[in-house]
């Protein structure tokens, strides 16, 4: 079965695959290390997207409670013991989960938002594109997530700049070229200096 055709939404898989592929180019040395996200170190990085992942997958269910009700703002991300192991699975499954029809319709929450499940499920792909930027640049890793995903990441960010409500979750959109590569474009628009450097 073509699930491209079936659904509605953008196929989060490659986003999920190009984040797992960065965990086992993590070294231990540099869990405390900063990230592009001010708040974040490495570590921090690693359990906000294990929390993202549950609780997106979560949203693409509705099945919303804690995990989807909490804002992840409010806490101090911890990682998960089996983060190694344990988080390229979950990652595919938040894909999968996000690759049935229904996930896409009606309303969802995540982050202690409700919100159309059809933004969830792309807001579920600009915080795996973004985030996954944020864990290759701070431990010295390529990333590729696939340029589909960055198109839609891309026009989600693009139409969200002026948005009150981008403003807890991105800083000021950093300009960059209009004839950058089109990750450093998208990587401004989030709020980020596509040459930071650790």
């Amino acid at each position: 079965m073509d699930t491209q055709t079936q659904t509605p939404g953008p196929d989060l898989g490659p986003a999920a695959r190009a984040v797992a592929g960065l965990l086992a180019g993590v070294r231990d040395e540099q869990l405390s290390a900063p990230t592009p996200c001010p708040k974040y170190s490495v570590r921090e990085l690693l359990g906000h997207l294990a929390g993202l992942t549950a609780a997106f997958t979560s949203a693409a269910g509705k099945n919303c409670g804690p995990e989807t009700a909490t804002d992840p703002g409010s806490v101090t991300p911890v990682l998960p013991e089996d983060w190694r192991t344990g988080l390229p699975g979950r990652l595919d499954a938040l894909a999968e989960a996000w690759r049935a029809p229904e996930a896409w319709a009606g309303d969802t929450q995540a982050g202690g938002i409700t919100f159309p499940a059809a933004i969830a499920g792309v807001v579920a792909l600009d915080e795996l594109v973004v985030h996954g930027w944020d864990l290759a640049r701070a431990t010295g890793q390529p990333y590729d997530p696939g340029a589909a995903s960055l198109e839609v990441v891309h026009g989600f960010l693009d139409a969200s700049r002026d948005d009150a409500l981008r403003a807890p979750a991105f800083g000021p959109v950093v300009e960059v070229p209009q004839d950058a590569p089109l990750l450093d474009r998208v990587v401004g628009l989030s709020g980020r200096d596509p040459g930071w450097a650790a």
